[in-house]
């Protein structure tokens, strides 16, 4: 008998934070909330969603909202509650070749902070994770937070990173074989709590979440400039590949990006301190001679990559980022052109408006969902 009553404690605590998870789970997606609308969603009976609201509420997962003293009705108004989207906070960082980017978000995904910081194109791979180390203090201390807030920390990194999170790049030498979370424990302890990810990857994760491919399931994300990479989405999922090398088209010499990417260097006037693809951008838009035709050559010699890529994928949509993206609707009409004698089809084509901020977005998302297993009932599968 005992046994059986056990069991049965333990089979309505579980009960208990199912359900907790649900009300949750609605908070997230929708606040505020009244109890009798929380009752009406979940299916759960006043009773039940009145007990677990004050629950949560002890808990600091959820909090009374204010009510607007203006429009009223007569009487004492109901009760809402709202989900405390600051009771945690993630970061997401894009650690590249010249710069580092950093965004502050709360659990609703909300960016409520975002740095950028310039790096030497020629800092070795030890400089670049003391840089790194450095502004995520300065970051997080000037708006009020220590490590220990952080709840997950996602990077993106240039070059292919395995499957334990060990990068594998030849991108920045010194990092090849890095264990980059390893070499940040110290800052942030605790498993699990630091994600690294190649960065195109989160650049199709971040445009899936809030970008061009907010209505789409398989989907190519390239980036387009002096590194030329793609990340793979199909059926709404992230696809890796075995080792962490989907996508990696450049390592593949007789698809001559090499040479691409050298013409492209050569394109346009650089004003001071602007990069080679800044420079051949600006001078498109301002119509300047011979842009548009070096911009035609660069997207001939990328086409045979991505028509290979199409023609592998099928995807439904391709993307278009990376640091020649601010160029808009002229990269997809002349890419189209390139692309129509090499494919059975062109596929529809979208210019990333993310900005410079898509793979660190893509971090956010990737930490968001590592922040997951810290909400009631994860356990027993609620997620929002």
């Amino acid at each position: 008998m005992a046994v059986h009553d056990r069991s049965r404690g333990h089979d309505l605590a579980a009960l208990r934070d199912l359900n907790s998870a649900v009300v949750l789970r609605e908070l997230r997606r929708e606040s505020p909330r009244t109890v009798s609308g929380l009752a009406g969603a979940t299916g759960l009976s006043r009773p039940t969603v009145e007990a677990l609201v004050d629950q949560l509420t002890g808990q600091g997962w959820i909090a009374e909202a204010d009510v607007p003293a203006t429009g009223r009705a007569p009487g004492r108004p109901a009760r809402r509650f709202r989900f405390r989207a600051e009771a945690g906070h993630v970061v997401g960082v894009d650690i590249g070749l010249k710069a580092i980017v950093l965004l502050l978000g709360r659990l609703d995904g909300e960016i409520v902070a975002r740095a950028r910081h310039d790096i030497a194109p020629e800092a070795t791979g030890a400089e670049r994770i003391e840089l790194l180390r450095g502004h995520l203090r300065g970051f997080l201390a000037g708006h009020g937070l220590g490590a220990h807030e952080v709840w997950s920390l996602g990077i993106g990194v240039p070059g292919m990173v395995g499957e334990t999170g060990r990068i594998r790049s030849v991108i920045v030498p010194d990092w090849t074989d890095l264990d980059l979370a390893r070499r940040l424990a110290d800052d942030f302890p605790g498993p699990g709590r630091i994600l690294v990810e190649n960065d195109v990857n989160l650049a199709v994760l971040a445009e899936h979440w809030r970008g061009a491919a907010r209505l789409a399931d398989d989907v190519a994300c390239v980036l387009l400039g002096p590194r030329i990479s793609c990340g793979l989405m199909i059926d709404g999922r992230l696809h890796r590949g075995r080792r962490g090398g989907a996508g990696e088209l450049g390592f593949l010499p007789q698809l001559g990006l090499d040479q691409v990417r050298k013409d492209l260097v050569l394109a346009g006037e650089r004003l001071p301190g602007e990069s080679t693809t800044d420079a051949l951008a600006r001078a498109v838009r301002a119509g300047e001679a011979g842009a548009l035709d070096a911009l035609d050559r660069f997207l001939a010699g990328v086409a045979p990559a991505v028509a290979a890529l199409v023609l592998a994928l099928d995807p439904e949509l391709v993307v278009l980022g990376g640091a020649l993206a601010p160029l808009g609707e002229s990269l997809t009409t002349l890419l189209s052109a390139h692309l129509a004698p090499l494919t059975l089809h062109v596929p529809h084509l979208a210019v990333s408006t993310l900005g410079r901020e898509g793979v660190a977005l893509g971090a956010v998302r990737r930490a968001l969902d590592s922040a997951e297993t810290r909400l009631p009932g994860h356990r027993h599968g609620g997620t929002a």
